[in-house]
């Protein structure tokens, strides 16, 4: 049984970035396919693909290389947890290394990065931080 889905998304994320893999699959769920948009959307991976299949869809992710060969994604982490939910207003949001970076957030309006929710004055809790 898998407690954090989130945290076992960016933990994919690394290992597969670590190893230089072109592409990754895992589980498919909502938000996960929420935060896979939203990567693809600010650049981070190159694509995301939903595969229905029984019992369970599959998210595949395929990730994204520089020129020469380096990661674009070079920090994913976790930020709320299971254990501790990080909740922040509009207002708090300040851009990650002077907007280089992301945050992406759960919000009432759905997953959205940091760059939406400040634009639309949105507050929720911070799934992950992205650079």
């Amino acid at each position: 049984m898998m407690t954090d889905p989130i945290a076992d998304l960016c933990t994919r994320i690394r290992n597969a970035n670590a190893v230089r893999k072109t592409s990754l699959s895992m589980p498919a769920s909502t938000v996960k396919v929420g935060v896979a948009q939203i990567l693809k959307e600010e650049g981070f991976i190159a694509d995301y693909v939903v595969e229905p299949s029984q019992p369970q869809s599959t998210l595949v992710l395929t990730l994204k290389y520089g020129d020469e060969g380096e990661s674009v994604i070079r920090t994913i982490t976790r930020v709320s947890k299971p254990g501790r939910r990080i909740f922040v207003g509009s207002h708090e949001l300040r851009p990650v290394l002077k907007g280089m970076g992301m945050r992406v957030l759960s919000t009432n309006k759905g997953i959205v990065s940091d760059r939406t929710a400040r634009a639309q004055k949105l507050g929720g809790e911070v799934l992950c931080e992205v650079f």
